[in-house]
């Protein structure tokens, strides 16, 4: 009897610190690509790859159309039924984001995993190996949706954050994992509206706000205090924002716990919500921001779309 290949995966490499090396000058920059990183760990886990570069760039620059040559990328790849799924190599800066894009774009029940890693590929203990390891394995096995495969873990894509700037174990779902429910419409290459993330400090005035507007954001993500608070000043650019038909999301800078607009006078999260801001539940900054550009783009409900996946 003929034994059966080895899983095949598709390998989509857009740079980041796993493709990294340092230079003379001690500066770490993108410096390899895709195929010079998979081979020892594709052999290691028992699986065939197809390798895709789709970007090579530092993931802290990705803007969200590049987020979307990403998820296209992955889209294209799934659309092989002979493919078992799909690994994602990728910077930590941006890793959250991206992740949730393809969680609310993919559909397909295939295993699709992120992955990079902390230390540059010529460090003296990469944790690349590892983590490359970690994801092809989950890739080929019996995970399904979009996973996060990093020191060790293996996360959902919904509520991650990197939670640490140089520890190997970098992301945590600090509030578990949130919803997967996939959005319609967001298919197509048109432009992906501006979305800006304003965060707050005590006593803050509204000045930021208004500079976003100014700007020609369609939406702000408004980081406020504790459970979502802010100050009246921020209350008032709120309402003029919401006025003009930009659509403000509330969210907190706190690492755990949902959005509450329970606190009153004058600059609360209860006068913020009266304001027009929608509160984004348990999804933080990043995300927040990659599903209200999402939910613009694809013309659907905010206020529905964060109720459901927040």
């Amino acid at each position: 009897m003929t034994p059966s290949p080895d899983p095949l995966v598709v390998v989509v490499a857009t740079g980041g610190t796993i493709a990294s090396t340092v230079g003379h000058d001690g500066v770490s920059s993108p410096t390899h690509d895709g195929g010079s990183l998979v081979g020892p760990a594709a052999e290691a886990a028992g699986v065939r790859v197809r390798l895709v570069e789709a970007l090579r760039v530092d993931s802290s620059t990705l803007t969200l159309a590049d987020a979307w040559t990403i998820a296209r990328a992955v889209h294209d790849a799934l659309a092989d039924t002979a493919v078992a799924g799909v690994v994602v190599l990728h910077g930590t800066d941006s890793l959250e984001e991206t992740a949730y894009l393809l969680d609310l774009h993919t559909t397909d029940a295939r295993p699709v995993v992120l992955t990079g890693s902390q230390r540059t590929s010529d460090h003296d203990d990469p944790d690349a190996p590892a983590n490359l390891l970690l994801a092809l394995r989950t890739a080929a096995g019996r995970a399904s949706g979009v996973r996060v495969a990093f020191g060790g873990r293996v996360l959902p894509a919904a509520g991650i954050v990197k939670r640490h700037t140089t520890d190997l174990d970098a992301f945590a779902s600090p509030d578990g994992p949130l919803p997967h429910q996939p959005l319609t419409g967001l298919d197509g290459d048109g432009p992906w509206p501006r979305v800006d993330v304003v965060a707050l400090h005590p006593g803050a005035d509204g000045v930021l706000l208004d500079a976003c507007v100014a700007a020609g954001a369609r939406g702000i993500v408004l980081q406020g205090l504790g459970s979502g608070n802010a100050t009246t000043a921020v209350v008032a650019a709120v309402g003029r924002a919401t006025a003009a038909g930009v659509t403000v999301v509330l969210t907190t800078r706190v690492a755990a716990g949902p959005v509450a607009t329970t606190y009153g006078d004058g600059g609360g999260g209860a006068d913020l919500a009266a304001a027009g801001a929608v509160p984004a539940g348990r999804l933080k900054a990043g995300q927040a921001r990659v599903l209200l550009a999402a939910l613009l783009r694809s013309g659907a409900d905010v206020a529905d779309g964060f109720a459901a996946r927040g």
